[in-house]
């Protein structure tokens, strides 16, 4: 039968239907999978776009996975032997240490990475945690060390509960849940969400929402509007948005009630990042489109007031404007990364997967050393220097910037393991229509099922270095079924075959629908033109972008060893060469703008062996200038300067540990005078 292509537009809002979980298969080595195609939303609850694949489903190969084992092989898979927050004496491991989140946030990264390697060492360190926490229950249910109540660190380690169900099918973890949540609804109307737990209640009835689809129990659902009521409204802050400034800690009140009042939350930048799921989460309980339409308010206000051009917002601690000089957390990166993956799934608009790419490729390895040893608190677009300064950040203290084991406060030590692991199990979903969809790309295969037929897909590709994503379709017999791919935004003049032959033209922005009868060894390829383009960002600024790469002049660097730090250290980074440039280009895609393609190393977004360069027209501005380590801000553009045009090299956002992304643009009469 031949191939049905239709185009899907952006966002798909599921309807209701009675739960329908797919058939269980075994995902891989060492792995279970709690049902082959993922389990859908039981009734009453509105159906996801997609359904999330169980963990194992989706595994990394070529560079994805050397990234994963840089991350084992880095602090990822060595934190609790060096840093004793997460180690023998953890309060999550019955100890007389720390007892409130950064055991659950290290557990939540590293369930995921042990299993997408099935790394037995890895699995050995989070079976600990494991162990302890589900034999050591409570009478009433609650988990957790004694030393403290707070929801908030077990909302936490309900993520890395279900997460490890999934990958091993242990059967304590259903019960332990369920007894958790029956004491939870018991004890939440005389012991409220406060604080982080009321600013982050989704993330608890995420899973409330998981454990309610494997178990039917109706209280559930009490559970999850009784967090909705408790918990902090972002629709309502979001659609009446008053912080479209840099805050100070003067106007949110920070040295009242330990930081913990409600302007400070409503504006701290992690809070926001894991809130963007806030209203899709709530959608499946609600049924409500207005809710479904929550997400995209929320995350066009955080670009207009607060965006910056490596696709994430301003955080540092809190909102600080869409100066390019400014940074954002670590954590806040994966818990947006997080809250993409979730809302895609719920939603299924293909420009959240735009998104979930350019954090990815961009924001998320532009805050790690290459070897993933060190990290930073707070990471800048434009980053000029990497030293101990009080400026810019509107709370966070000197440290913040530096790259080391724990740079101004251990939460992102904890919580960056989450980041790439998560990324991976998200690059395929099921489609309410019995398929499968393609939601981002890098390399790797997914098993799964339709119906009775097993179904493996392996996708090559060396993307977002290069433009082309080839899969090839490997059902056990057989079989037809919907494969819908996602078609870029940016991607125009996408070139898409099946076995060789053309096909329609796919729009962009969407995700096309392929629909045929599958045979063993079928192909689907790809060809997404990846053509540099001039953006225009904050004052009239600019930046070069290709595909999902933001790209970065950089600076040359002398790294400074500030102390060491157990198996690892944190350093200081300064500048060893100029880099106030203005670019002499058009905005658009305009000629003159270079790129050349390299080989593809082991360590792609390393400097050295950089897979993709950029070659564009620049002079200095020597009135832009840094103080106390920091850029000043942009002039507005355009701007003139005496200096001679030269050319110089851009590389991808992430490979450039001092750099500068947002340039001032030249004169247009000065351009053509050079």
């Amino acid at each position: 039968m031949g191939t049905q292509l239709a185009l899907q537009p952006g966002s798909a809002y599921g309807s209701k239907e009675k739960h329908a979980p797919g058939k269980v298969t075994p995902s891989g080595a060492g792995l279970h999978a709690s049902a082959g195609s993922g389990v859908k939303n039981r009734a009453p609850l509105a159906q996801n776009a997609f359904t999330l694949l169980p963990l194992g489903s989706v595994r990394p190969t070529g560079w994805l996975r050397r990234q994963l084992e840089v991350q084992a092989t880095g602090l990822g898979g060595h934190l609790d032997e060096t840093w004793a927050d997460v180690g023998s004496n953890s309060g999550w491991l019955g100890g007389t240490g720390e007892s409130w989140e950064r055991g659950p946030y290290f557990l939540d990264g590293l369930i995921p990475l042990a299993y997408l390697l099935d790394d037995d060492r890895l699995k050995a360190k989070a079976q600990k945690y494991i162990d302890w926490t589900l034999t050591h229950q409570a009478a009433d249910g609650m988990i957790g060390p004694a030393s403290n109540n707070d929801w908030w660190p077990r909302m936490v380690m309900l993520k890395a509960l279900a997460q490890y169900e999934e990958a091993t099918g242990d059967p304590r973890v259903i019960p332990v849940l369920s007894r958790y949540f029956a004491h939870q609804l018991s004890a939440l109307p005389g012991r409220p969400l406060r604080d982080w737990g009321k600013f982050r209640w989704q993330d608890n009835a995420l899973v409330v929402i998981w454990l309610y689809n494997r178990t039917g129990d109706p209280k559930l659902l009490d559970l999850a509007r009784l967090l909705h009521q408790q918990g902090f409204d972002w629709q309502a802050d979001f659609a009446d948005f008053k912080y479209t400034y840099p805050v100070t800690p003067e106007k949110i009140k920070l040295s009242e009630n330990n930081g913990l009042n409600d302007i400070a939350l409503a504006t701290h930048g992690v809070n926001n990042g894991q809130a963007l799921k806030a209203a899709p989460v709530w959608s499946v309980i609600s049924g409500n489109a207005a809710d479904r339409r929550g997400f995209a308010e929320m995350q066009a206000a955080l670009d207009k007031y607060h965006g910056l051009p490596n696709g994430m917002f301003s955080c540092d601690e809190h909102f600080a404007g869409p100066s390019p000089s400014q940074g954002s957390e670590l954590c806040t990166v994966v818990e947006t990364m997080f809250s993409l993956e979730q809302s895609l799934a719920i939603l299924g608009d293909a420009s959240i997967g735009d998104r979930l790419e350019r954090l990815a490729f961009n924001a998320l390895p532009g805050t790690f050393t290459d070897d993933m040893w060190a990290h930073q608190y707070n990471q800048q677009p434009n980053q000029v220097e990497v030293s101990l300064h009080r400026k810019p950040w509107t709370t966070d203290g000197p440290e913040s910037n530096l790259y080391g084991l724990e740079p101004n406060f251990g939460c992102c030590t904890a919580n960056f393991h989450q980041g790439w692991p998560k990324f991976v199990a998200s690059l395929w979903m099921a489609s309410q229509d019995g398929g499968i969809v393609a939601t981002a790309y890098s390399p790797c295969e997914v098993h799964t099922s339709i119906g009775d037929t097993a179904v493996h897909i392996s996708e090559e590709t060396d993307y977002p270095f290069r433009g082309t994503v080839r899969l090839t379709i490997t059902p056990s017999a057989p079989v037809r079924f919907p494969l819908h791919v996602r078609v870029p935004a940016w991607a125009g003049g996408t070139v898409l075959t099946i076995n060789g032959e053309t096909q329609s033209s796919p729009a962009v922005g969407a995700f096309a629908r392929l629909d045929r009868t599958w045979k063993p060894g079928d192909t689907v390829e790809m060809k997404f033109p990846m053509k540099p383009k001039v953006v225009t960002g904050f004052h009239q600024s600019v930046s070069i972008e290709r595909g999902p790469l933001v790209f970065s002049y950089p600076i040359a660097e002398s790294w400074v060893k500030l102390r060491t730090r157990g198996m690892t250290a944190d350093w200081q980074v300064f500048p060893a060469s100029e880099w106030n440039y203005a670019l002499a280009v058009d905005t658009g895609a305009p000629d003159g703008i270079l790129d050349e393609e390299h080989p593809i190393g082991g360590s792609p977004f390393a400097l050295s062996g950089t897979p993709i360069t950029i070659q564009v027209a620049a002079c200095k501005l020597p009135s832009w200038r840094a103080e106390d380590g920091v850029a000043n801000v942009l002039p507005e553009s355009p701007v003139t300067s005496d200096e001679k045009i030269e050319t110089i090299r851009l590389v991808p956002y992430a490979a450039a540990k001092l750099r500068i992304t947002s340039f001032p643009q030249l004169r247009k009469d000065e351009k053509n005078a050079a």
